[in-house]
């Protein structure tokens, strides 16, 4: 495809994310929360892949989109609720971002794979998919990890140890490599997490 298409598609998305009720502050300006995010998902991108492919700028530009549509609050609690809540939100950004490349003239092959991309069906199986879960991964661990640690002061430390592997596990040796860099920018108490959680991951 021709450069058009891939700003129009990036251009809709970010339209659709600047409609975010939610506001995040980003390099001193408040901007909606999913467009920094998918801000901060394009910045990791090139991190990891100097030239990514259109299908990749895409689906890592359409990784939330729109999901203030969707709140976790709509599904119960329990850890068997949040990953059906993940999964529908999946299944959701990936018909979106199909949409949007279709509207940019995108073949539908292109725009299937973008959808199979983002429902993150094949992750482990496929590079895009596997590079798409990275990126998360990083911006995860780089902007959201800190606060999320705060929000979540009753879970006990070996809840805490889970979700650092649970989430080390889904990265690759590439990734790996970057988070390690990337930890000792995070506070202390995070970092000494970290630590223990990896200790006896090899």
């Amino acid at each position: 495809m021709n450069e058009a298409s891939l700003k129009c598609a990036l251009d809709a998305i970010d339209s659709a994310n600047c409609a975010d009720p939610n506001l995040e502050v980003l390099a001193g300006e408040s901007i909606t929360r999913e467009f920094a995010y998918s801000l901060h998902m394009t910045r990791w991108l090139y991190e990891l892949d100097p030239a990514p492919s259109e299908r990749l700028q895409i689906a890592c530009r359409a990784q939330h989109i729109e999901r203030w549509k969707m709140p976790r609050s709509d599904y119960p609690e329990g850890r068997k609720s949040y990953y059906e809540w993940r999964q529908a939100c999946g299944r959701m950004h990936g018909r979106r971002a199909a949409e949007i490349m279709a509207e940019c003239g995108y073949p539908d092959s292109e725009c299937e794979r973008v959808e199979v991309i983002l429902t993150k069906r094949e992750l482990r199986k496929d590079a895009d998919t596997q590079l798409l879960e990275d990126v998360a991964c990083m911006v995860f661990l780089e902007k959201y990890f800190a606060q999320f640690y705060a929000d979540n002061a009753e879970y006990d430390r070996e809840k805490w140890l889970r979700i650092v592997r649970r989430t080390w596990g889904k990265m690759s040796t590439r990734a790996h490599e970057q988070a390690l860099a990337l930890s000792s920018q995070l506070p202390e108490h995070l970092q000494a997490l970290m630590q223990e959680a990896l200790a006896d991951s090899d």
